[in-house]
Formats: structure tokens, C-alpha cells, sequence
């Protein structure tokens, strides 16, 4: 490629960085160090190619002064923890809507094929769920409280062991994602077989809504999230699937980052969801009214953090470049 080609092919994304380096506009923190890293092999492949050329000299020149800006000032922020969830996750994440959109259509089939399977199979349900989990329903039902499962344990001990069966689950379908995503699909396959038959289950025994009003008062988040983990390991696995211009290592490393970010973002939601299941769940007697409430108000925000919001954030950055 002629050095002149070379030069209109990439000047506008050069040119994006040098006015956020001296912040002439704003762009994300991983946009930023995304074109750093694209300069700098750029500017290896002028050193190439063009050795001698102005090319080169300009590359140099930005280069260093960003290499300045990052390693003499850097400082983290005290704020970090807090604009890594209002600014920098949400910004991050709309480019994978796509991903979790995957993930939940994925799910959903599966609770499908789990619900149609316990339907048509008398012992699918026992294949799934067990033998023993089976038998001691079945005997609250007969007592007259099919939910008694969420007031045998103490209060904290089974907040703390929900909370961490759950983050095991999720890190399964985020890890598994190096399987090329197979691994994380089937984690959202065995999942979504498990909540389809266990609630046919509630619904051939006439308990449809009594149960849902009590597993979706913690479910909802807890379902949700584990999809959204899903996503994180479909990140991963289609970052070695599908390099685009990148190094297939280098692809492997920007999807590794995305899914930890992604990853990290469940975790307060995972505790959330813990302590519904360890606290207010067992409380079975509540009115309905209040478990409604409780079961919308999680959708929505789940809804709202991670599809809504992270489009008006990424809205409200395209204004201001």
C-alpha cells in the first residue's frame, strides 16, 4: 500500500484520537485505549513500510504524548467504582445487545423444551430435578405448604450459600465460553431444561401461580442474571470465533476484558437476588400486590440497566463528540 493510501485510509481515526488526547471531543475509556492500540500497530507498520516518511514522524509524535498523558498522570480515580457502573460499563456493553440477545432466546427455547419434555414424560421431572427434591415437594404440598423449601435453612447461611451457588453458575457460563461458546450455550440449555420442567411441575399439580408468585420474588434477577452471564461467555467465545481485524490472541484479550467487566456488573445483582431468596421469599404469606411489586420492580430494573440505559448513555456520548 502507497504511504499517500495508507494515510486516507486511517487519518479520521488518528484524528479522533488526537482531539480526545488534548480533549477536544470525549470518547469511552475502552474506545480510547482501543485506537492507542490501533495507532501503535499502525505506527509499527509505518516504521515498516514508510520508513523514512512524515508518517511515521506524526505516529511518533502522538504516540508519545499519549504514552505521557497515561503513564505520568495515571491515577485512579476515587470515583471508579462508581463510573465504572454509571459510565463506563453501560457504555461498553451496548455494543453487545446482540449477545444477550442470543443468550435469552437461547434460554427461553430451552425452558420451553424443559416445560414441553415434563409435559409429555412423566419421569422427566425426576431426571431433572431429582428424585429427592421431588419427593420432599410432594410431601409440602401434602402438608399444605408447597414452598416450605424456602423457610427450612436459616436466614443468612442460605443467603450466603445462594448467593455463591449462583455467581458458580454464572462463572460457568462465562468460563465455558472458551469452548468457541458452545460451553456457555449448553449452560444456558441445562438451565433453561431445569426451569421449564420444574415449572411444569408446580403447574400439573394446580400450583402454577402460588409458586411463581414465590420463585420469581428472587427468580427474576437471578434468571436474569444468569443469562446475562451467558452473554459475557458469548463475548468471550466470539472474540475467538470472530477476530475481525484483531489478532485472534489480541481479539481473545479484548473478550476477555469485556466478559470480566460484564461479570463484575452481575455481582451486586447476584447479592441482591441472594438476599430476596434468604429474606423475603419465605414469606410466603405476603399479599400478592407485594410480590407483584417486588417481581416488577426487579424486571425493570434489569431491564433498565442492561438494555435501556446503556443506549441512552451511548446516545449521550455520540452528542457530545
Amino acid at each position: 500500500m502507497r504511504e499517500a493510501a495508507f494515510v486516507n485510509k486511517n487519518k479520521e481515526k488518528w484524528q479522533l484520537f488526537e482531539d480526545a488526547l488534548y480533549q477536544k471531543t470525549i470518547i469511552s475509556p475502552d474506545k480510547l485505549s482501543d485506537l492507542y492500540v490501533e495507532l501503535t500497530d499502525d505506527l509499527s507498520y509505518a516504521k515498516t513500510f514508510y520508513p523514512n516518511g512524515n508518517t511515521v514522524v506524526y505516529l511518533n509524535s502522538i504516540a508519545s504524548a499519549a504514552h505521557q498523558k497515561i503513564y505520568k498522570t495515571k491515577k485512579e480515580s476515587k470515583n471508579r467504582f462508581a463510573s465504572f457502573f454509571k459510565t463506563e460499563f453501560p457504555l461498553m456493553f451496548y455494543s453487545y445487545q446482540k449477545e444477550l440477545f442470543v443468550a435469552f432466546i437461547v434460554f427461553a427455547f430451552f425452558t420451553i423444551c424443559g416445560a414441553f419434555s415434563a409435559a409429555t414424560d412423566t419421569d422427566f421431572v425426576r431426571l431433572i430435578l431429582g428424585d429427592s427434591y421431588v419427593n420432599m415437594t410432594l410431601e409440602n404440598i401434602e402438608k399444605g405448604d408447597p414452598m416450605a423449601v424456602y423457610k427450612d435453612a436459616n436466614e443468612i447461611n442460605m443467603f450466603v450459600g445462594i448467593t455463591m451457588n449462583n455467581i458458580r453458575v454464572a462463572m460457568y457460563a462465562f468460563v465455558l465460553g472458551i469452548l468457541f461458546s458452545v460451553g456457555t450455550l449448553y449452560i444456558m440449555m441445562q438451565n433453561g431444561i431445569m426451569l421449564g420442567s420444574f415449572l411444569y411441575f408446580f403447574y400439573e399439580k394446580g400450583l402454577f401461580w402460588e409458586s411463581s408468585r414465590t420463585i420469581w420474588i428472587h427468580g427474576t434477577i437471578e434468571i436474569s442474571v444468569i443469562v446475562i452471564a451467558g452473554c459475557a461467555g458469548l463475548v468471550l467465545g466470539n472474540s475467538i470465533l470472530f477476530p475481525k481485524t484483531y489478532s485472534r490472541l489480541e481479539s481473545f484479550k479484548r473478550g476477555m476484558k469485556d466478559g470480566l467487566k460484564i461479570m463484575v456488573s452481575t455481582v451486586p445483582f447476584f447479592i441482591v437476588a441472594g438476599f430476596l431468596e434468604g429474606f423475603v421469599t419465605r414469606h410466603t404469606e405476603m399479599p400478592d400486590w407485594l410480590a407483584i411489586l417486588i417481581i416488577g420492580t426487579s424486571l425493570a430494573l434489569i431491564i433498565f440497566y442492561y438494555v435501556i440505559y446503556p443506549i441512552k448513555v451511548y446516545k449521550n456520548q455520540l452528542t457530545h463528540e
